[in-house]
């Protein structure tokens, strides 16, 4: 894979708390020159960055982002609004503490609520596979599947650990089409993200990539 192919694969993502609008900006201006996948932003900056992009690049969002408890409302207000505001795509983080409780029906309802709040954008459903075990990491694959969402998601990238090859491999064999998978954090080369690529994952998230792409 050429280095362009990598990058239309990738969220080029800023999260942090202390992002300015001016590293937003900064972070869409690479985005549109790489033809990145998406932008991934803070909520409050949706409206703002699509008004700047205007069509040249979709904007994501994240919502119950990192810790995942907020109220099944709560984020289903948050995705609304996000969707509203201009993004085409929604990572949300599950409830972990539902699925540490084996309350599979919740999560699942929770998701299905959230995408319907999408009103027919994309939904990648965050797991954060570091806090989690294989057993769970496999009903969460059928949880997933079953709930109409559009991605499994590995990492918010805050927690213990990123996405590994372990668990790449692990979705691949329990996820299905039209389903598809996406890597985020701790993809630290075009070398490995061309394995993650391999794979199975469809989608990265990453700001590291974009960096070394601009240091070639």
């Amino acid at each position: 894979m050429t280095t362009q192919d990598i990058l239309k694969l990738c969220d080029n993502t800023l999260l942090a708390p202390s992002a300015t609008w001016d590293d937003i900006r900064a972070l869409c201006d690479d985005g549109m020159h790489f033809h990145t996948a998406s932008v991934c932003i803070p909520a409050s900056y949706v409206a703002q960055a699509k008004e700047y992009v205007g069509d040249r690049l979709p904007i994501c969002t994240v919502i119950g982002f990192p810790n995942g408890y907020d109220t099944t409302a709560a984020k289903c207000f948050m995705a609304s609004d996000a969707v509203h505001n201009g993004a085409s795509e929604v990572d949300m983080v599950i409830n972990i503490g539902w699925v540490k409780d084996k309350k599979f029906d919740a999560v699942e309802d929770e998701i299905r609520q959230v995408k319907a709040a999408c009103e027919g954008k994309l939904l990648k459903v965050i797991v954060e596979c570091c806090l989690l075990t294989d057993e769970e990491k496999v009903e969460l694959c059928k949880i997933v599947m079953r709930s109409g969402a559009d991605f499994i998601k590995t990492s918010t990238g805050f927690s213990t650990g990123g996405a590994t090859l372990h668990d790449i491999k692990l979705f691949a064999e329990h996820i299905k089409a039209p389903v598809k998978i996406k890597a985020s954090g701790g993809v630290n080369s075009f070398e490995e993200a061309e394995q993650y690529i391999a794979l199975g994952t469809s989608r990265i998230g990453t700001s590291r990539l974009i960096r070394l792409a601009k240091q070639q």
